[in-house]
């Protein structure tokens, strides 16, 4: 089920200061690991075996197997601390989740076709992103790694609402259980506000002329 691998250790040392000095001295984040019906244990892991699994989007969005103690758990990342400015990974939250556990995450969009968009291409419109990621609900097996939206055959002036997303069966955007009137625009193609007025310009002066 799970298609990314940690290993981590118990953490037995807690507070900001020593949280500071496993940082500092020996490359290592603190995290937790927590839900089910187990204990939250708190644990660390190597700061460069994070750096590298972050690399990879699907990550975030993935069960992955958590390795401590000469145990395994299936978890999901819930929340991740990061540096202001530093490329450090101050925290990590874990939650444990089975592959019928229902769960709650942010998932990316993936626009595809923006270069062959009929409104783009043929129609001298441009894309505008709204959101950039969704909160789904499904099953935690079910969790998809990023959904498509397909813009090959987008209009001048249409948008795309969380309504039109296609969604893998048995996955639900949250926004939209709270009704229709939660249906928030995710893309738009529209006219650029310049090209706009450029053509108004023309047809007036075309106007005059004609006079």
């Amino acid at each position: 089920m799970a298609n990314f691998e940690l290993n981590a250790e118990v953490r037995d040392v807690k507070g900001k200061g020593a949280s500071r000095r496993l940082r500092r001295e020996a490359g290592k984040t603190p995290g937790i690991v927590y839900g089910g019906d187990k204990e939250p244990t708190q644990v660390t892991l190597a700061l460069k075996d994070l750096n590298k699994a972050f690399e990879d989007e699907g990550f975030f969005s993935h069960i992955i197997k958590l390795n401590v103690g000469g145990t395994s758990e299936n978890v999901l990342i819930k929340d991740v601390q990061r540096h202001p400015f530093k490329p450090v990974v101050l925290h990590v939250d874990f939650q444990r989740v089975s592959a019928t556990s229902v769960i709650k995450q942010h998932i990316p969009l993936h626009f595809i076709n923006e270069d062959t968009c009929k409104g783009v291409k043929l129609q001298g419109g441009k894309v505008t992103h709204n959101v950039n990621d969704v909160v789904v609900i499904c099953e935690a097996g079910k969790l998809p790694e990023f959904i498509e939206v397909d813009l090959a055959d987008v209009e001048v002036g249409t948008t795309l609402h969380l309504s039109d997303l296609k969604l893998p069966e048995g996955v639900q955007i949250l926004e939209l259980t709270h009704g229709s009137d939660h249906d928030s625009a995710v893309v738009s193609v529209d006219v650029p506000k310049g090209a706009a007025a450029s053509d108004e310009d023309g047809e007036e002066a075309s106007e005059e002329a004609a006079e």
